[in-house]
């Protein structure tokens, strides 16, 4: 089975003013199907390696392979495309525009990838938030949301394109323990169910303990799980 996000000694480092590394000598295969937890102290590379995951930075060492694909020479607009198509993003702060209808929002990604036309990218939009619970939100603004509504709102629109991969950087840190539940429930439901990579970045322990297997992280490095005290 080909892994969906494979790293390969992958390094990042910053210069500024001196050199701090984010990332050191990173190794790791997620299979379809795996919901994979990345834990760790603040600051000791978590987000930054699943930027590196989500094409959202490039690596100054090592390869990156999203569903068997080498990215390292691709273009900015090649790794564009493939992110678009491929990975769904879920941030701690969901950063919906606004502006724009819950139904909007998930659409958007679907317009931009093209393959759809505008009614069908709407009515993918509203099967997406029905699915989710939130049908009868569909033409709501964020503003007039409640927390959790607005992280399904942000789940729907990372499955707005059907990607093999989800990427959750501390998706239930600003969230309650009950709507904390639900998403990680859905996160479990789309791995085991629909064969999905889920990889969440979180402090939460319990978050953590939902998941799979567990990818611990000490001073840019993959360590090994701590045993039992």
């Amino acid at each position: 089975m080909t892994a969906l996000i494979e790293t390969a000694h992958v390094t990042r480092r910053l210069i500024d003013p001196e050199t701090v590394t984010l990332v050191d000598d990173a190794c790791l295969k997620i299979q379809p199907g795996e919901f994979v937890a990345v834990v760790g102290p603040s600051g000791c590379g978590k987000s930054s390696l699943l930027y590196l995951l989500g094409l959202l930075d490039r690596p100054d060492t090592g390869s990156v392979r999203i569903d068997g694909i080498l990215t390292d020479g691709l273009s900015d607009a090649e790794r564009t495309h493939l992110r678009l198509e491929r990975i769904g993003f879920v941030f701690q702060f969901h950063f919906l525009l606004p502006e724009l209808t819950a139904e909007a929002n998930v659409a958007l990604p679907i317009r931009r990838l093209g393959r759809l036309s505008r009614s069908q990218a709407d009515d993918r939009a509203h099967e997406l938030l029905a699915k989710l619970g939130l049908k009868g939100e569909a033409h709501r603004r964020p503003d007039r949301m409640s927390g959790g509504q607005r992280q399904r709102v942000a789940i729907a629109r990372a499955l707005a394109n059907d990607p093999a991969i989800i990427l959750g950087d501390e998706p239930t840190g600003n969230l309650d323990s009950a709507n904390t539940r639900l998403i990680v429930e859905e996160f479990q439901r789309l791995a085991h169910e629909e064969g999905r990579a889920v990889v969440c970045v979180t402090h939460d322990m319990g978050v953590a303990a939902a998941a799979d297997r567990r990818i611990h992280m000490l001073d840019g490095r993959i360590v090994p799980e701590p045993g039992p005290a």
